[in-house]
């Protein structure tokens, strides 16, 4: 019988808050957390934490959005 203290973490959902936009990222690293900067450096998840996720599903959804978008001509 093993007992485990928590999780392993490496990917979850995550949402561009400002863009309306959620995709399934990796964790890369934690950046900040307000309790204890022991937990930045042992790189623990807790609630509230900041964390550094990897930007390629994004960036993937900025260029396949900005193809959708219509190109407007200048009027002249």
């Amino acid at each position: 019988n093993i007992k485990f203290r928590a999780l392993r973490l490496d990917h979850g959902n995550f949402s561009w808050g400002t863009e309306v936009c959620t995709r399934k990222s990796r964790i890369i690293d934690v950046v900040y957390n307000a309790s204890n900067n022991e937990l930045v450096r042992t790189q623990t998840l807790v609630k509230g934490c900041i964390v550094e996720v990897d930007p390629a599903p994004y960036a993937a959804w900025v260029r396949a959005a900005l193809r959708r978008r219509p190109r407007q001509e200048e009027e002249g």
